[in-house]
């Protein structure tokens, strides 16, 4: 009966998965020059082309995703213009239904054997992560307190946990975590976890962090998406708000009130990078921009959880122009890729977004720095895993395993310095 239920379960999240991504072929390409990069960044403005990432560097490939009925014209293009590409997925959809079934697997028997309703050889739903956290607050009430301060445009909780030491003392600095505001980086809610997982549940060794500061994480900002990417469409990145009558959600990322729609996001409601009608227009930048303002003094470092790329990145995103303070923040990013490095040789790119990525205006992280006045604003990006946004849940655990040395280290930076 078990394994009739247990197969049933797995069908049924297939079923779920409308957008099968049949046929969809991943590339990576190689610009060798400046003028291959701008046919990479023209190639980019076109929607029908899901460019994951554009690295700055010559030798970093560039990763785009082709629906069938383009493959043969992008290809055409890619000979024109002579540049380099390889095919290093063919049918990402059969790629997408082995993971789904994998993930399925997987949270069923962490359901079953897990003390918490969390693992980290899964992938959880947003229900699942409330969940954990309550049972946190019941389990330690002492040192972690779970409110929820809003809910998601389609009413699902938004549940933000308060981390203490447990001493009663008010009024601490604040390190604030967020994760999750881009729906298809599922790797960054499970980091968000294991960040509340090393604070909490294994407190003795680290209860260091805690002593002078508070950490409040809100593990997934955009739970719709969130949910959106596992029922659906699992290379969703916005939110899910409805802006016309044929397009749904907002770069939550590009929607905060400093220097938005400058540059780097569009004005047209279906792009992915869509800034929003205005600024803040979504219910999910609302509640960050409130929380954000509601520890200005206290908060003394913000860090926003992405993927993917292995960066740590710092203001500004809407210029290359550096903040008088940039060297105070670099030092401490410095001290989180040191750190990974270190303990696993896996290296991070450190720098301004502008300088070493893209300029991408209305981002949280210049928000919490120039308008929150948060001292130390970090977005960082964790590595790439199966196709970029679909990491395996075999590669969960070394990868949060692994970014955690970079977050407890650049923290004790912060604890040191501020």
């Amino acid at each position: 009966m078990l394994l009739k239920a247990f197969s049933l379960l797995l069908l049924c999240s297939v079923a779920l998965a409308a957008d099968s991504y049949d046929g969809y072929k991943i590339y990576d390409i190689i610009a060798s020059n400046a003028f291959e990069k701008q046919i990479l960044l023209r190639l980019s403005n076109n929607m029908d082309y899901d460019f994951f990432d554009m690295p700055r560097a010559f030798d970093a490939a560039s990763r785009v995703m082709v629906q069938p009925k383009d493959q043969a014209e992008f290809e055409l293009l890619l000979q024109k213009f002579n540049l380099e590409y390889a095919v290093i997925n063919d049918n990402l959809g059969d790629s997408l239904r082995q993971e789904q079934l994998e993930n399925q697997s997987q949270r069923l028997l962490s359901q079953r054997s897990a003390s918490r309703s969390i693992s980290f050889t899964a992938f959880h739903r947003h229900a699942e992560i409330n969940a954990y956290l309550d049972e946190l607050a019941k389990a330690y009430p002492s040192r972690v307190t779970v409110t929820t301060p809003g809910q998601s445009y389609e009413n699902r909780d938004l549940k933000l946990i308060t981390i203490t030491n447990g001493d009663g003392k008010t009024g601490k600095k604040v390190i604030f975590l967020d994760a999750g505001i881009h729906a298809r980086e599922w790797i960054a809610p499970a980091e968000a976890l294991y960040v509340i997982y090393q604070l909490v549940e294994n407190f003795a060794a680290n209860s260091a962090l805690l002593k002078d500061y508070d950490w409040v994480i809100l593990p997934v900002v955009n739970p719709d998406g969130y949910e959106y990417t596992h029922t659906s469409t699992r290379m969703w990145r916005k939110t899910r708000k409805p802006v016309s009558s044929s397009c749904y959600g907002t770069d939550a990322n590009r929607n905060f009130d400093y220097h938005w729609g400058e540059v780097g996001a569009s004005s047209y409601s279906c792009a992915d990078t869509f800034k929003g009608e205005t600024a803040f227009s979504e219910p999910e930048t609302q509640l960050v921009r409130d929380l954000l303002l509601g520890y200005k003094g206290r908060g003394k470092f913000y860090l926003t959880l992405h993927s993917y790329g292995n960066y740590l990145l710092y203001p500004y995103g809407w210029t290359s122009a550096l903040p008088t303070t940039w060297r105070d923040i670099d030092a401490v990013a410095q001290a989180g890729a040191d750190a990974i490095k270190s303990g696993t040789g896996t290296k991070y790119t450190v720098g301004s977004s502008t300088n070493v990525l893209y300029a991408a205006a209305g981002g949280s992280d210049d928000y919490a720095f120039a308008v929150a006045e948060f001292p130390i604003s970090i977005t960082m990006e964790l590595p790439a895993g199966g196709t970029g946004f679909d990491p395996t849940t075999a590669q969960i655990l070394p990868y949060v395993s692994e970014t955690w040395l970079g977050i407890k280290a650049m923290a004790q930076k912060v604890i040191e310095e501020f």
